[in-house]
């Protein structure tokens, strides 16, 4: 059982067995409890806390844990019903209402026994939680772990994001940001007005449609096939909406995991240069190549000799959801931008978290962990793939990725896509909708498979077959 779900349960049973006790009365001793429940002490300790932080219980330590009073009174009402007309109101130019669904399939955590086959992370089974755990004890032994960073970043990580994209790049072209989300907020706030139409692939990822949307800017879709975006599309594109930014992930690109084309590389670029654009190279997967995936294109910021490319990186996906380090790359005036932009929002990235980041990529450990990485995910790559074509044979895989961590399933003409996701998380699996992936109207109906999230390649058999017999495939 997930070590989440392991603390819920807990929290709960002990929740309902409050009552037993008076105010003020001892709770059973964490060892009791250990024994009773069969959980380890890191859950007792943490459904504790937890029902501590709720006011439910008191900690003293070196005494136990006792069953605090209770709170006096309810809660009084608040009449919030002014807020519908404050945040809609006339006199703003563009909508800014946030619409996060899309991205939330992906965060919120399902419920206890649920398979995750709509995560976006590495199960921990794939994290290198013994090197992170090193690695942060590391970097908080270095002097002056705890001062003020530099705004742009510490010297050395920007110089290890520099090398890692390649080409002329130097850690002076190169902003440490939160991850790679925020990287991309940042970059659209730069680049694009309120307003301003943004082009993306399509499909896409839904949180940079959430971040356009949330900017008050317009995504239009410029569509794909399995060589990456179509540029002859792209070109009319530009022409015909004047946008100045193109957002994209040329290397296995989500949710469709294409590599964008050796010929269609200097087009993207040749493109936007003559529109006057950006291109905001979303490098998310680099690390996530599987290990048939052979050597990989440079990226477009490597090649770009008119400053037409702004990089995003993160070391996130390659290693925990809670490692949120990433990083910007531009040359020219619009760095100063992204740098002041990042600046107002945040601040800084926190020193210790890019200490510890800096220690963990210059450990003899970080190339093993991405072997091991790579490994894993063609493995359970080749597991579901082979599974989908054994038990749910009326799903198409249009492209089979090297890289990444989902797969891209095409469900027969007329599936209602809502009814299949709804038949598979009543089975016992969570898949993620293909319709948040588009800015317009689908070409027809979609489901992201991940298969990074889930403890082992079993349970990725075991979701099929939970999806062919529960009502996973109804129309």
């Amino acid at each position: 059982m997930y070590e989440r779900s392991s603390v819920t349960e807990l929290a709960e049973s002990l929740r309902d067995e409050l009552n037993r006790y008076s105010v003020g009365g001892k709770l059973p001793s964490s060892r009791s409890l250990v024994e009773r429940f069969r959980v380890s002490p890191v859950t007792v300790s943490r459904a504790l806390a937890q029902l501590a932080a709720e006011g439910l219980v008191v900690t003293r330590p070196g005494a136990g844990v006792f069953r605090a009073a209770p709170r006096d009174g309810a809660p009084a009402a608040v009449d919030t019903s002014w807020q519908e007309v404050a945040l809609s109101a006339e006199g703003d130019l563009v909508p800014r209402s946030v619409d996060a669904s899309g991205v939330m399939v992906c965060l919120a955590a399902p419920p206890p026994g649920v398979i995750e086959l709509n995560s976006g992370y590495l199960h921990s089974s794939l994290q290198p939680e013994r090197a992170l755990a090193a690695a942060l004890a590391r970097a908080g032994r270095r002097p002056g772990v705890w001062s003020r960073p530099p705004v742009e970043g510490l010297t050395e990580l920007r110089d290890w994001f520099a090398r890692e994209i390649g080409g002329p790049l130097t850690a002076a072209d190169v902003l440490v940001t939160a991850g790679g989300q925020s990287a991309l907020t940042t970059a659209l706030r730069a680049l694009a007005p309120p307003g301003a139409p943004v082009l993306v692939e399509s499909p896409t990822y839904p949180g940079l449609l959430a971040i356009a949307r949330a900017s008050g800017c317009r995504p239009v879709p410029v569509p794909c096939d399995e060589r990456g975006v179509r540029t002859d599309l792209l070109a009319a594109a530009f022409d015909a909406t004047g946008a100045r930014v193109f957002v994209c992930q040329p290397l296995f690109q989500n949710p469709t995991g294409s590599v964008l084309a050796d010929e269609r590389r200097a087009e993207v670029r040749r493109i936007a240069r003559a529109a006057g654009a950006f291109v905001v190279e979303d490098d998310y997967a680099r690390a996530l190549a599987h290990e048939d995936a052979g050597p990989l294109p440079a990226t477009l910021a490597a090649e770009d000799t008119d400053g037409v490319v702004v990089h995003v990186r993160s070391l996130t996906k390659a290693t925990s959801p809670s490692l949120r380090v990433g990083a910007l790359a531009a040359r020219g005036p619009v760095l100063d931008r992204l740098r002041a932009i990042q600046v107002v929002d945040s601040f800084f990235v926190p020193r210790p978290l890019q200490e510890a980041a800096l220690e963990l990529v210059g450990a003899p450990s970080w190339p093993r962990h991405l072997r091991t990485v790579a490994a894993g995910l063609r493995h359970r790559r080749e597991v579901l793939a082979g599974a989908l074509r054994r038990e749910l044979p009326e799903l198409t895989l249009p492209h089979m990725p090297s890289g990444g961590y989902q797969l891209w399933a095409r469900l027969p003409d007329g599936t209602d896509e809502a009814a299949f996701v709804a038949g598979a998380l009543r089975a016992g699996v969570a898949v993620a909708p293909g319709r948040p992936y588009f800015c317009a109207e689908p070409p027809g109906p979609h489901v992201r498979l991940s298969f990074a999230g889930v403890a082992g390649p079993g349970e990725l058999a075991a979701a099929v077959q939970k999806m062919r017999g529960g009502g996973g495939s109804e129309a």
